[in-house]
């Protein structure tokens, strides 16, 4: 453990917090000798104990938060053949009871919602003969019971009915001195130091057969005790030792009963123990609304939306906001140089990444997205601050340079590496050629690594191709001269030196001679820095909207395509008629011809018949030959008709094929027939047919419905609902309705189910939210391989009336809860 690395990250504070929130020395005991760790599978342990402990927190209000309890200092000497006292035994029972609840929600809860944890819960119990034993002595307060033994009911009955007596001979005697006016008519007996004392007047206090006691602060009365009731009390007293040594008999029995159960109750005390150690630290991510990242497998460094804590909760207290960080380094790419002005950031993204890295790697989860990656590092390095020593003869420079003697000694692929003003603390020339050079080494000897400087040698250096080192800036916005806080990778920073002293008030003059002392190439190199920064954040806009312009057009594009299609196939539709109709034209010429042929052969060339035929034809022949000309007037007009028809025929509903259609959607269904959901509209193939139920597949999702709750459709009205725009049920209201709302929960939980029968429970949730008017709900499904999430987001992603199916925000479950919104 290297306090100086926790002092210089800020760890210690966060250290300090997790153990301000244990309430066992156990657990603040493991806080305190918890150890930085570079094994992949002991990080990943530790932190999926942690947000499972996190997502009990939230969800489950069945887990106990009380009671915990530290055991192991009495129950180890009781091993040993020591006994307990009462106390202990109050402790031990309450403990118990922790323990028992524990374990009951863990036996409980579906296997697989919190395996960890319920892993770490495997071979513990809390045992019945104990706690029942306990009961039998203890009450609910804590105190022995009377019942407790034989001998113990006996001899505080004695104790109970010797006070009942000396109480009722004290009120005797003060009676009797009231009437002999020794003691004042108004006077009552009075307790001092669990004595019972008759008040008396001090000049007739020998009247009186007693001990005096006590006197009044006026030396006018005197307390004193009835000589018959010493011996009473007397006797009360050695009744009160009985009691004593009875309890204590009570309380070594007990614990050679305990005895065989001590290593069996350890192991419960050290369980309570470890659930308290992982609540504090559960308690301290919901307060940083930290969450889980990835452990990166190639190495790579990407931290997305992280936020320092401690700055986090500093600036919260003033009202303001934190500026995110994404940051990330890569085997390419593995060392960040940050440049920019003083005040603008560069030392909170430095000591953002490795505060996270640190707690990450000590089995906290931390304040970033869920996305984030970051890699397993054998030791983390720093050189922050000033380290200089009067005592070790160490100059700022010299412990800077100390500071990079270490670094050096163990740097590899597997160290991260912390610097901030790098090279300052004496002369820059000199500073910067040696802070090149030690540069240079850490690239070469692989290390990962953040850097502030304002160095430009170091920028060129950064800037070199062929090295892993890459620039960072932190962004300024040049018109109000103030920062943005925002890290910019890819280009070095300008220091904004003259902007400032201009800011904060510095004679213009001053400032001039200034720009000109640091040189036309100096100051030249700096306004290109900004133009180079202005150019690239104007470049990134306009790459925003031409990307956004894209994925619209991209829309449009299969949209119109889409539409074309639909065009194509119309219109080969309707050529096909017309061909068709043209064909039945032919045939009836061949007809006509045929028939006239005949007509003349049977009148046996009768010249008016003849010529009446031949007429006949001729008329038909030559509209068969205007039509050539016309064929293309012809066929628009025989695709007007047909389409007037089609139009005619959708407009009239006929009974006699509403009862053909009633009859058909009726009959039984077949394997590849298209069907509709009644309870939601939803469309989709028949997949399994038998005598009860059917399987439907709606888009990707497979669902088992009664036969009841479909109903055939057509080819072109599965076409078409497939087509439509999801449409919200109309809402019926009633008195069941309004029943069943209240009855509805707004979250469902569906942790620990197989797919499909989650999709199934799911699927008729959603259904009574649609239709109860439900603007959100939330799906509990948890984070495992994440099957389960992606399964139900894509089933009700395509249920009419779902407007959005989303993660939840990480503070409220992240990735393990779904949040469903209505139309």
């Amino acid at each position: 453990m290297d306090t100086r690395l926790e002092a210089k990250l800020g760890f210690d504070k966060v250290r300090a917090a997790v153990q301000g929130r244990c309430s066992t020395d156990y657990a603040a005991t493991r806080v305190t000798e918890e150890e930085f760790v570079a094994d992949a599978g002991e990080i990943r342990r530790r932190q999926l104990l942690t947000d499972e402990m996190r997502l009990i927190l939230m969800f489950e209000d069945a887990f106990p938060t009380a009671g915990y309890i530290d055991a192991i200092p009495f129950l180890e000497p009781i091993g040993k053949n020591a006994s307990i006292d009462l106390l202990s035994l109050g402790k031990l029972r309450t403990l118990l009871d922790t323990l028992r609840r524990a374990l009951h929600f863990f036996h409980t809860v579906k296997e697989g919602i919190y395996p960890n944890l319920q892993h770490l819960a495997a071979g513990i119990s809390a045992p019945a003969e104990v706690i029942g034993r306990i009961d039998a002595i203890l009450d609910r307060h804590g105190e022995m019971k009377d019942t407790a033994s034989d001998e113990l009911y006996s001899i505080r009955r004695s104790i109970k009915d010797k006070e009942i007596n000396v109480s009722k001979r004290m009120n005797a005697i003060l009676r009797q001195a009231q009437a002999e006016g020794i003691a004042d008519a108004d006077a009552s007996v009075s307790i001092r130091d669990g004595k019972m004392l008759i008040p008396v007047a001090s000049a007739k206090k020998r009247q009186f057969q007693g001990y005096i006691y006590d006197e009044s602060a006026t030396g006018k009365t005197a307390f004193m005790e009835p000589a018959e009731i010493v011996a009473l009390q007397n006797e009360i007293a050695q009744l009160h030792f009985d009691e004593t040594r009875e309890m204590a008999r009570i309380l070594y029995e007990f614990a050679e009963f305990l005895r065989p159960f001590v290593p069996e109750l350890i192991a419960g005390a050290t369980f309570v123990g470890e659930l308290d150690f992982n609540m504090a630290k559960a308690q301290v991510a919901l307060d940083y609304i930290a969450g889980m990242p990835v452990i990166s497998e190639d190495g790579s460094l990407q931290l997305r939306k992280a936020r320092h804590p401690l700055l986090e909760k500093s600036l919260r207290k003033e009202g303001k906001d934190i500026v995110p960080l994404t940051l990330t380094l890569t085997p390419e790419k593995r060392i960040l140089l940050i440049s920019g002005p003083n005040a603008g950031g560069k030392s909170v993204c430095l000591k953002t990444a490795g505060l996270l890295q640190y707690m990450f790697q000590w089995g906290m989860l931390i304040p970033t997205s869920e996305t984030s990656e970051l890699p397993v590092f054998d030791r983390i390095m720093v050189s922050i601050g000033d380290d200089q020593s009067l005592e070790n003869d160490l100059s700022t420079y010299s412990s800077f340079l100390a500071d990079m003697k270490a670094m050096l000694a163990v740097a590899d692929a597997r160290t991260l590496v912390l610097i901030d003003e790098f090279g300052s603390g004496t002369e820059p020339a000199a500073g910067g050629a040696i802070a090149e050079a030690i540069l240079h080494a850490l690239d070469e000897r692989g290390a990962y690594g953040v850097i502030t400087t304002h160095y430009t040698n170091l920028k060129l250096y950064a800037a070199g191709a062929g090295t892993g080192v890459v620039n960072g800036a932190m962004q300024f916005d040049a018109a109000t001269v103030a920062p943005l806080f925002r890290l910019e990778t890819g280009l070095p920073g300008s220091s904004f030196a003259f902007e400032l002293a201009r800011k904060m008030g510095l004679p213009e003059p001053l400032v001039h001679d200034a720009e000109e002392r640091a040189g036309e190439q100096f100051v030249g190199m700096e306004r290109n820095l900004r133009k180079i920064a202005r150019s690239r954040r104007a470049l990134d806009e306009k790459l925003s909207h031409v990307k956004a312009a894209d994925k619209t057009l991209e829309g449009l594009t299969d949209r119109y395509e889409k539409e074309l299609e639909e065009i194509k196939e119309m219109r080969r539709k309707i050529l096909d008629e017309a061909r068709a109709e043209a064909e039945k034209i032919v045939r009836e010429a061949n007809k006509r011809v045929e028939g006239t042929i005949r007509t003349i052969r049977e009148s046996q060339a009768d010249k008016a018949q003849t010529k009446e035929a031949r007429a006949q034809l001729q008329d038909f022949l030559g509209a068969l030959a205007e039509g050539r000309e016309k064929r293309e007037d012809y066929i628009e007009s025989k695709l007007q008709k047909v389409q007037k028809q089609k139009s005619r025929r959708r407009q009239q509903a006929p009974k006699a094929d509403e009862d053909k259609m009633a009859a058909w959607r009726s009959a039984p269904l077949k394997v590849g027939e298209k069907v509709r959901i009644l309870s939601n509209g939803m469309v989709g193939e028949v997949a399994v047919v038998s005598t009860k139920a059917v399987s439907v597949v709606v888009g990707s999702v497979v669902t088992k419905l009664p036969l009841d709750r479909v109903e055939r459709i057509t080819s072109n009205e599965y076409k078409a609902a497939a087509k439509a725009p999801s449409e919200r049920p109309r809402q019926v209201y009633d008195a069941a309705l309004t029943e069943r709302k209240a009855r509805f929960k707004p979250e469902l939980d569906v942790r620990g189910e197989r797919v499909n029968d989650a999709l199934e429970i799911v699927m008729r949730y959603v259904d009574d939210a649609i239709m109860l008017g439900v603007p959100s709900v939330r799906i509990l499904h948890g984070k495992g391989t994440g099957a389960l999430r992606e399964e139900i987001q894509k089933f009700v992603r395509t249920v009419p009336g779902v407007k959005s199916a989303q993660d939840e925000h990480v503070q409220f479950g992240g990735a393990g809860v779904t949040v469903i919104t209505f139309d």
